[in-house]
């Protein structure tokens, strides 16, 4: 398995970054519903229905419902899906500013949606974790 899995180089690393754009999360009953599966940034396959995430855009254009709209975080150190902590210690840092988190963990990086109006102060609270 590549990537980090010490705790505290991948806190000292991990380089959090905003992406552009806002992002929300919709559900729907398959992915044929779908026009343009290359418009996805990922989607989830759950028993009650497919949760795909998108730009909002993309949903508006398509019409699919959404309630929370979110902001892209991408912390750029190649962390271990192995790895033993780091989850916990940004979600912890994210919850003492009232930010809920979203993540999800991709084979290189990890990857926190927050809703849009707290992008900016989650960003500071990753960066002074990174400290």
């Amino acid at each position: 398995m590549s990537g980090e899995k010490d705790l505290k180089t991948l806190l000292q690393n991990m380089k959090p970054v905003l992406n552009s754009g806002e992002y929300v999360f919709c559900k729907v009953e398959s992915l044929s519903e779908i026009p343009d599966l290359e418009k996805l940034l990922f989607f989830f396959r759950e028993t009650e229905a497919v949760t795909v995430v998108l730009e909002t855009s993309v949903a508006d254009e398509w019409e699919l419902e959404y309630s929370y709209i979110s902001s892209w975080i991408t912390l750029n150190v190649h962390s271990s899906l192995e790895a033993v902590g780091l989850t916990a210690a940004f979600a912890n840092t994210l919850k003492h500013e009232n930010i809920s988190c979203n993540v999800v963990a991709a084979y290189y990086h990890d990857h926190i949606f927050v809703a849009k109006e707290d992008a900016e102060k989650a960003m500071s609270a990753l960066v002074m974790l990174s400290r």
